[in-house]
């Protein structure tokens, strides 16, 4: 079993997907926590990289399709938001 911690701001440290099969323990900064499959951490990361991508005006794959900047633009996410509550919810997304 992976035991993940939440950060101050209600976030886990997930640059990847975890395999399907795998549980997860999530110990909330309230003190609770819950045991979640590796396919619904999947689906969380996968909704919260979408959400990333549409908000930065990313296409599907990361890539900016306008013009290029200056700066060094993140292009994917490395914290993905839970709380208590989330491992009974049904998964919304699938899995690639």
């Amino acid at each position: 079993m992976i035991t993940l911690t939440q950060d101050a701001g209600g976030f886990i440290r997930m640059s990847r997907h975890f395999p399907i099969n795998a549980q997860i323990a999530i110990v909330f900064t309230v003190g609770s926590s819950e045991v979640f499959s590796g396919a619904q951490l999947n689906a969380i990361y996968d909704e919260a990289r979408a959400v990333f991508r549409l908000q930065n005006r990313l296409d599907a794959k990361g890539f900016s399709r306008g013009p290029a900047k200056t700066v060094q633009p993140s292009t994917d996410i490395a914290f993905v938001a839970v709380h208590a509550g989330m491992s009974s919810q049904e998964i919304t997304g699938s899995a690639p």
